[in-house]
């Protein structure tokens, strides 16, 4: 496996391997400090971001290595260059390439073109490097053993809904993910992978239109901003309108399990998807969650550059 480019791309093996790695990289982040020595990683986003470019960064050169941040309008793709010769003027320069823009395809055509790893560090279609951190965070407070759980992903059917199906079909873990019926739920064609992947890992996939149905005895509550970078203006009135049930509340955590949990990708705006008094209360996880954005990128770029991962 060269590259990470898609949450489907990694194998129940490779999870456990990273979130293993990223454990120790968590206690000791300096334990693999020469990894990278001498060595450069591209960071390129064509997308804003606070946590990925600050975890990409960090888990850089806390492996030793140079990061060379890149903004879209930095490169010539702008001025026609193709996305293909752009693949290997960077693998000639540097060691690794992380990737956060737009279009799915965008990412694929780089891994297919750069002869260095690439990872997709969010696309409008996916979000594997989130998921990452989210699985660690979920590891910390439950364990390993996760019968009888239910994890529960509220809001719009986005690119973290797709990951968090995915990656939870994966793990074997009962998933749900509850949305809006219609333009604001999830692919069908990521749904359908995610049960397959779900038969064979033991786990379950449920789609609910019933945002009370689904909290109720839920481990985890996750959700999204409703806005993504990119979404049309024009859609706000109608999209706040038909998400507005799936607001993550108080009276919504108080039907959750007595351990459970509320995750976040952040950033969150309170008042929309989630209320101050669940995000800011005890129950909250999401400052771990950002945190493991660096341990589970440094645990990417370790195995990646070393050939560890072994990929479906």
């Amino acid at each position: 496996m060269k590259d990470l480019l898609r949450t489907s791309d990694l194998s129940r093996a490779d999870i456990e391997l990273l979130l293993k790695s990223a454990t120790k990289f968590a206690e000791k982040p300096l334990s693999a400090k020469k990894h990278l020595a001498k060595k450069t990683v591209a960071v390129y986003m064509t997308k804003s971001s606070t946590r990925t470019r600050l975890a990409s960064e960090t888990a850089v050169a806390h492996l030793g290595g140079s990061p060379i941040f890149l903004r879209g309008d930095d490169l010539q793709i702008g001025r026609g260059e193709t996305i293909a010769d752009t693949a290997k003027i960077i693998s000639g320069f540097c060691d690794a390439l992380i990737v956060r823009t737009f279009a799915q395809s965008d990412v694929d055509e780089l891994g297919k073109f750069a002869s260095i790893p690439v990872i997709n560090a969010l696309t409008d279609d996916d979000h594997p490097t989130q998921l990452l951190a989210d699985w660690i965070t979920i590891r910390e407070n439950f364990g390993k053993n996760i019968a009888g759980r239910k994890f529960v992903y509220l809001g719009d059917g986005n690119n973290m809904a797709n990951a968090w199906l995915i990656m939870g079909a994966t793990m074997g873990a009962n998933v749900v993910v509850a949305t809006p019926s219609g333009k604001w739920s999830p692919k069908p064609e990521i749904v359908k992978q995610a049960q397959s992947l779900a038969k064979n890992s033991g786990g379950t996939i449920e789609i609910s239109n019933d945002p009370v149905a689904a909290a109720k005895d839920a481990s985890v509550l996750y959700t999204d901003v409703w806005m993504s970078m990119g979404d049309s203006e024009s859609d706000r009135s109608e999209k706040f309108e038909a998400l507005s049930p799936f607001a993550v509340t108080d009276k919504l955590m108080k039907l959750t399990a007595k351990d459970s949990i509320f995750m976040h990708c952040l950033p969150a705006h309170r008042g929309e998807e989630v209320s101050a008094d669940v995000i800011d209360s005890t129950k909250s996880v999401v400052w771990r969650q950002a945190f493991h954005r660096r341990t589970t990128i440094q645990a990417l770029l370790f195995h990646l550059t070393r050939g560890d991962l072994s990929g479906n």
